[in-house]
């Protein structure tokens, strides 16, 4: 578990409070379409504000390109995130200089302010120090409450964090426990599943996972490129061929470690992937050679599900079929649903993460049921291929 101060750790009241968070929400037509990221660093805000500080929310939002502009301002955001807070957030049409510092300036003890876009600054990114001044000399202290973020070594999550008292906001807290107890010390056997398209952008994750768990279970367009490593015929189905010998390497490497790495033993195929399209159910050694796999089977998913009654932790990303398009869910959902009856009775600890994982839990029904599900994406991604997180680091060096 990284050595980290908390908000517990922090004497807040009358100080400000540098509160580095990730509105970077999903937006239509000016308004926001998921509070989820909201709602999630609400906790750390009102703590704070309850403890008499004053708050200055510090966020990216989008990519703008060469500085301002109005489609990339968090002045969207506000709305949403008084509402969040209970409380009116004040607006700060800068992140430095004489219009932060007015805006931080004119909170009491108590009062939050948002400031804009820090990315329409280029220090941010080029985690430039003069930049990460400018940031610090409108708080007395830092709070990281960005996990999503970690990944960046950006001036407001890395070089700002090094120049004023840091510690991790409730919601950064609970995410790097939650990952300690899923991979870092977890209680065993240790099962992870990973799913996805391709071998080739999950390299690093596999290669970090079959050194660190028991069982590996691939899914997915993933799982037909180790096997067509074995040999198997998949038909017209998607796989990388060309990284045929890399999936040999990995499981090699898992032979070696003792991983146990469990590939489909029966596959759900179809002529195409779209709604209502004819499919059958065949041993994944007799694809036609018309058809593509779309879903692991219904046997696959059912062994899936008895290992996991025999395992005490899970790591997941990544779904095992096309799931976006039914009936190419159903394995997913069978066995998320057999991971949340396990978590409910305290047999298991299960941990979700990645965008299309947290699409495919809430799409089963169960992203409230798991133990917890990151909405980190690229850094969930990251911990998981075993990569120091800036973000991270600059904690617990502080």
């Amino acid at each position: 578990m990284p050595r980290f101060k908390t908000l517990d750790d922090l004497q807040v009241a009358s100080k400000r409070v540098l509160v580095r968070a990730d509105l970077n929400v999903p937006m239509k037509d000016g308004k926001v379409t998921d509070t989820t990221r909201i709602d999630r660093l609400a906790p750390t805000l009102t703590e704070l504000m309850k403890k008499g500080a004053r708050v200055v929310v510090l966020s990216h939002f989008g990519r703008p390109k060469g500085g301002p502009d109005e489609a990339n301002s968090l002045k969207h955001i506000v709305a949403d995130l008084s509402k969040a807070v209970g409380k009116p957030v004040a607006f700060g049409g800068d992140c430095i200089g004489p219009e932060a510092e007015k805006t931080v300036a004119a909170l009491k003890d108590g009062e939050i302010a948002l400031l804009e876009n820090l990315r329409f600054h280029k220090g941010e990114e080029a985690n430039d120090p003069a930049f990460a001044d400018a940031l610090a000399k409108l708080g007395d202290l830092y709070v990281d409450d960005a996990f999503s973020a970690a990944h960046r070594a950006h001036a407001s999550i890395d070089a700002l964090a090094k120049r004023r008292p840091a510690a991790a906001g409730r919601l950064m807290q609970a995410e790097l426990e939650a990952l300690s107890k899923g991979l870092e010390n977890p209680k065993r056997p240790l099962m992870a599943i990973v799913g996805g398209a391709k071998v080739s952008t999950k390299l690093d994750l596999l290669g970090n996972l079959v050194g660190k768990v028991d069982v590996l279970a691939i899914g997915g367009g993933m799982a037909n490129t180790f096997l067509v490593a074995k040999g198997v015929k998949i038909g017209k189905s998607l796989a990388e061929r060309d990284m045929a010998d890399t999936a040999r390497e990995i499981m090699k490497k898992a032979e070696e470690r003792k991983c146990r790495i469990v590939l489909p033993v029966d596959a759900v195929v179809a002529a195409e992937l779209k709604p209502g399209v004819a499919t059958k159910t065949v041993a994944i050694d007799a694809v036609p050679d018309d058809q593509m796999i779309l879903d692991v089977g219904p046997k696959s998913a059912a062994e899936l599900a008895t290992l996991l009654g025999e395992c005490k932790t899970l790591v997941w990303n990544g779904p095992l079929g096309a799931f976006e398009t039914k009936p190419f869910d159903a394995s997913t959902v069978l066995v998320a649903r057999a991971a949340a009856d396990l978590t409910g009775a305290a047999k298991l600890n299960s941990v979700g993460g990645g965008g299309d994982t947290v699409a495919a839990l809430a799409a089963a029904g169960v992203e409230e049921k798991f133990s917890y599900v990151s909405t980190a994406g690229g850094a969930f991604l990251e911990w998981l291929e075993g990569k120091t997180l800036p973000g991270v680091a600059a904690l617990m060096q502080a």
